[in-house]
């Protein structure tokens, strides 16, 4: 179970330090993909496997179309964590989630999965589910 939203720098290689706390489940490699609302999934080995399945599954019974397949399958990238905790982000990934070189991040937990998520981004996207979450109008 991936919890919590943590605070990163991405370095200017592209690489980013994923929380301690989520290092365990993710290493030794994990699976970055392109996320929903504009941010970077990473997910377990075990996890992304599941989604690929899953979206196979949908494709063949016409409820997602294969180019949303082809799109996730093109995007992911298979990546191992180095000894300091430290994963690269591809150029690919980091221009859909607009993430720029040598910036902060967030890393927030979706039980699932993790996301990265430029800053401002993910404050609009965390106060529209809060404002849901409460009742109100996002």
């Amino acid at each position: 179970m991936f919890v919590g939203v943590h605070e990163r720098q991405l370095d200017p290689k592209g690489r980013v330090a994923l929380p301690a706390a989520f290092r365990p489940r993710l290493e030794p490699r994990c699976y970055l993909a392109l996320g929903a609302d504009k941010c970077v999934d990473i997910l377990t080995a075990e996890a992304f496997e599941q989604v690929a399945s899953d979206m196979m599954e949908k494709v063949r019974r016409g409820e997602v179309d294969r180019t949303q397949q082809r799109a996730l399958a093109a995007s992911a990238v298979e990546v191992t964590i180095d000894a300091q905790g430290r994963i690269n982000i591809d150029e690919k990934l980091r221009a859909y989630a607009g993430l720029t070189l040598d910036s902060k991040v967030v890393i927030s937990g979706s039980f699932d999965r993790c996301e990265i998520w430029d800053p401002t981004r993910h404050q609009r996207v965390s106060e529209a589910g809060t404002a849901q979450m409460a009742g109100g109008a996002s």
